[in-house]
């Protein structure tokens, strides 16, 4: 009887369709673990599980979601829990991502909803001890790749994300650093150059601009403002540049409310280390290798035509003048 109980460790069995998905709390013990496996169909009877147990007395059985796919024995399931061979689908989000990209790889990845992420990130009560300005946690949700399984909510992906934020903040800045005005300035820098050597150029274009009381004249703030307003249509047009949404720079002097993406390191560094220039405009180069920088108004129009005599790009230059 021994015998035939130990060899029906070996046999597969499947118990449900296509796949199942079964999760473990820390702490459960061999009988919730057994009990939640049958149910589930990955195991015909909970007593072979125990029998699994009994045999490997010294197994450590590892919390966490486990995805089944196919029929598998009483044996194969103990040892993926044992190794800890734990489902998950890793979430890369890239440098200067919005709330509304996060919103779409989450759906695409099929684990949280966008309405779920769009509710938990638009609470800013996670960062307010660090940013008592914030309206939402747009700009603390920092890019990196994130492990994320069907038992993960969309506010413990937001903690995740703020948690990475807090550790790269504390690296990159000083004691009475202004959280909110820095991650501000990095996410416009972010989304104007993905070039690295040229976003403390940018963030001293904006500086600058800020000491002499001109308005940023930032495109990335623009489209973030008709995005808001659900109404950006993958150009910017002049009802757009009109638009007296505060995110604006077009219409509002001073930086925007808030951050409009989520920066990376290097743009946190550049804006709270800008380059000591005396530039106030840049523009693209016809060569599509990054922006051509200026001191005056006349030097900055020389390089718009050019832009514009060189490139075969149907959009307009993007610029800040």
């Amino acid at each position: 009887m021994i015998g035939l109980a130990l060899a029906s460790l070996r046999l597969p069995y499947q118990g449900f369709q296509g796949e199942t998905f079964v999760r473990f709390d820390r702490g459960s013990g061999t009988p919730a673990l057994a009990r939640t496996l049958e149910q589930a169909g990955v195991i015909r009877y909970e007593w072979q599980f125990w029998l699994a147990r009994a045999v490997q007395p010294s197994a450590k059985l590892q919390a966490g979601e486990y995805r089944f796919a196919e029929p598998s024995s009483v044996n194969t399931v103990f040892d993926r829990i044992s190794r800890g061979d734990i489902f998950y689908v890793e979430v890369k989000v890239p440098e200067g991502s919005n709330v509304f990209d996060i919103q779409r790889l989450l759906d695409a990845s099929g684990i949280i909803s966008s309405q779920d992420f769009a509710g938990a990130a638009a609470d800013p009560s996670v960062i307010r001890d660090l940013d008592p300005q914030a309206h939402s946690l747009e700009g603390y949700l920092f890019p990196a790749t994130y492990r994320i399984s069907h038992s993960t909510t969309a506010a413990e992906l937001c903690q995740m994300m703020t948690t990475q934020f807090r550790r790269q903040w504390k690296k990159l800045a000083g004691e009475g650093e202004d959280v909110h005005r820095a991650v501000t300035l990095a996410s416009m820098v972010e989304k104007e150059t993905g070039i690295p050597d040229e976003r403390p150029l940018v963030a001293s274009v904006f500086m600058n601009r800020l000491m002499r009381g001109m308005n940023l004249e930032c495109d990335p703030t623009t489209i973030y403002a008709a995005l808001l307003e659900h109404r950006y249509r993958g150009t910017i047009y002049r009802s757009d540049l009109d638009s007296h949404n505060p995110y604006n720079t077009y219409q509002n002097p001073g930086l925007p409310p808030g951050p409009i993406a989520n920066p990376g390191a290097e743009a946190l560094a550049a804006a709270l280390h800008p380059a000591k220039t005396d530039y106030l405009y840049f523009v693209a180069k016809a060569s599509g290798d990054g922006h051509q920088f200026s001191s005056t108004l006349g030097a900055h129009q020389k390089a718009v035509e050019s832009y514009r005599h060189g490139s075969k790009a149907p959009k307009s230059p993007r610029k800040t003048a």
